[in-house]
């Protein structure tokens, strides 16, 4: 029997995602799908999945195997590498710390860490945690592939990094970068006196109950760790492994199962590890001095979900964790869990979440509902009489304004470019110009796509048209 056919026998007994706790059956049977299609459109290798609300599960499902070799179905308690969900523990274990009044989140991490780099003097803890500091990387290719060593201790990273040229300077604008997280594990570990593991497991694990939750390199002694796939060539292959030092724990080689993860975040939610109040006040908006928002409230990456604000943080693109909540975290909170192994396209983790709540509950999720519907439509094969149908009936839904409508075409263009393509980005690019003809920001994105496509005819055709909008708005 052939690998394949054994994937889909084995899929079809064991694969199947069970309901629980709230969710009606149309719910249930519309999540039950979208994992199917995750399975299809993006070649997911195994998901594993749990949506909660109020702390109580609504959903929870497997799908798809731990490996490609054996085939063994995905399990509900099989630990999962998660990457930078690791970041989170960090940041929750800051918040504690200044919530208790240990540090003033505003002050310079210099003002607590006497051996931090003279040129690093006046950046601020918050800076460090919103990867607004500008600090540069603490290590280089080589070291990610093996081909050369980590720095020999923190210190050593951290005068590595200080000697690089700054990113830009601290507070004005965001990028994401590891040496944020390895400053962040020398404070906490200052602050306590005890090594990070330690820590964590005294603040977070035994506090939670956490039993299926590794730090560091080794496997989990009860379970090998789900093996991590990277998508190349339409193909899921093999990730390579990166032997992280020990001082990157604060970043990176956190193991979870599904169950631990979500009782985590189910946790920070009600308020277990750092009072509500605090939480939101942690979590308030912030606007950079460009003017764009900050992507991350004291190392929670942030966005909007229909009426809901989010946080969280993605592992890689293979996993994410996500709170949702209002005007308050008393009620209607969601957490969602969504941890895969890889895919063959190396979708986004947010892709998946986002297109998981959209078939949770399309009133709420109107965007996130919609950007399904548009990449179901750039897979396909169209004609223009199919196209205009497409089109017409999304001008006929009132589920969103037309600026949230346009917002949400982009983001799935996007998105689709980096999983599937630019044939697929295309299509909704072009799609977005017949929506919305008199938008010159949509021409000039449709313009770039073309061009990088190679129709320069066409990519100046579109170009001509945004200028003359431009023009016409100027």
């Amino acid at each position: 029997m052939n690998r394949r056919l054994r994937r889909a026998l084995l899929c079809l007994f064991a694969c199947a995602p069970v309901l629980a706790g709230a969710a009606d059956n149309g719910a249930a049977a519309r999540l039950n799908r979208q994992l199917r299609i995750a399975e299809q459109r993006y070649g997911t290798v195994g998901q594993s999945v749990e949506i909660a609300r109020d702390g109580k599960p609504l959903f929870q499902a497997t799908r798809g195997v731990r490996d490609l070799d054996s085939a063994k179905p995905i399990e509900d308690d099989d630990v999962f590498q998660v990457f930078s969900i690791a970041k989170l523990f960090a940041s929750t274990l800051v918040m504690q710390l200044a919530e208790n009044g240990r540090i003033d989140l505003d002050r310079p991490a210099s003002d607590y860490l006497s051996d931090l780099p003279p040129v690093w003097k006046a950046i601020s803890v918050r800076q460090f945690l919103n990867h607004t500091s500008g600090v540069a990387e603490y290590y280089s290719p080589a070291q990610m592939n093996g081909t050369a060593r980590f720095p020999a201790s923190l210190q050593a990273a951290l005068d590595y990094a200080a000697a690089q040229p700054m990113q830009f300077a601290s507070g004005s604008r965001s990028r994401y970068t590891q040496t944020n997280y390895v400053v962040l594990l020398h404070l906490l570990e200052t602050q306590y006196g005890r090594p990070y593991p330690q820590i964590v497991r005294e603040r977070i694990l035994a506090r939670l109950g956490l039993r299926h939750t590794y730090l560091g390199r080794v496997d989990p002694p009860a379970r090998a760790a789900v093996p991590a796939y990277l998508g190349k060539d339409g193909r899921a292959q093999p990730m390579p492994a990166v032997a992280w030092p020990d001082y990157a724990l604060g970043h990176s080689s956190l193991y979870m199962s599904r169950g631990d993860l979500s009782a985590f975040l189910r946790a920070v939610a009600a308020g277990k590890l750092v009072s509500k109040s605090a939480l939101l006040k942690f979590w308030r908006p912030m606007t950079l001095p460009d003017g764009e928002r900050g992507e991350f409230l004291t190392g929670w990456e942030s966005g909007d979900s229909g009426r809901y604000r989010n946080v969280g943080h993605d592992g890689g693109t293979v996993v994410r964790a996500r709170i949702l909540f209002g005007a308050s975290l008393d009620r209607d909170v969601y957490t969602v869990v969504y941890l895969t192994n890889g895919s063959a396209h190396n979708v986004w983790s947010r892709t998946l979440v986002d297109d998981l709540l959209g078939a949770l509950s399309p009133r709420r999720f109107p965007a996130q509902a919609l950007s399904e519907r548009v990449a179901g439509f750039a897979l396909t094969a169209q004609d223009a009489t199919r196209t205009e149908a497409f089109a017409a009936a999304l001008r006929a839904d009132r589920s969103l304004d037309d600026a949230q409508r346009e917002r949400a075409l982009d983001n799935t263009a996007a998105a689709l470019r980096e999983s599937r393509g630019l044939e697929a980005a295309l299509r909704v690019f072009a799609l977005n110009t017949r929506l919305y003809t008199r938008s010159a920001k949509g021409w000039q994105r449709l313009a770039d796509a073309l061009q990088a496509n190679g129709d320069a005819d066409a990519a100046q055709a579109a170009r001509q048209r945004q200028n003359a909008l431009s023009d016409t708005q100027d």
